[in-house]
């Protein structure tokens, strides 16, 4: 059985990648952008361009959570998005109180834990970490054996 799932890692991963990318790239486009329903506590609007720290933040959001689920640049945009989640937690949430279910940073520490996991793992399979790094092997050219010279 563990050499069945095993077996599976990679996919398993990968899917868990997309996931987690797509719905940090959500919450991204909804603070810039004002779809699905617009930033929080906004009513459909979206953070004013430039405001710290929800607007970076966004940012952040957008463009790391595009590069995760794209599966380009995984392990990178992953450390990124991982402390900017920790970011949220200890500066915005961690002051109204000490546990996450009693301040509302739940959300903050799943995104920041499961991005340090990718920051681990890489992209898993369906990345196009994969297809970049095969096209380099493939273009590397091997060096050449030399002999050793005689004195």
């Amino acid at each position: 059985m563990s050499a069945r799932l095993n077996s599976a890692q990679p996919y398993a991963l990968g899917l868990f990648r997309v996931v987690v990318g797509l719905l940090f790239t959500v919450h991204g486009a909804a603070s810039l952008f004002g779809v699905l329903g617009g930033a929080m506590g906004t009513h459909g609007g979206t953070i004013e361009a430039g405001t710290w720290p929800g607007w970076y933040a966004a940012v952040i959001q957008l463009v790391a959570g595009g590069l995760v689920l794209l599966g380009l640049g995984t392990r990178g945009a992953a450390l990124v998005a991982s402390g900017s989640m920790a970011f949220a937690y200890f500066d915005v949430h961690q002051q109204a109180a000490l546990w996450p279910i009693q301040n509302g940073g739940e959300l903050s520490v799943v995104f920041c834990w499961s991005f340090l996991l990718l920051v681990f793992t890489g992209s898993g399979a369906f990345g196009l970490d994969r297809l970049v790094t095969r096209r380099t092997a493939d273009t590397r050219q091997p060096a050449a054996e030399q002999a050793p010279i005689a004195a």
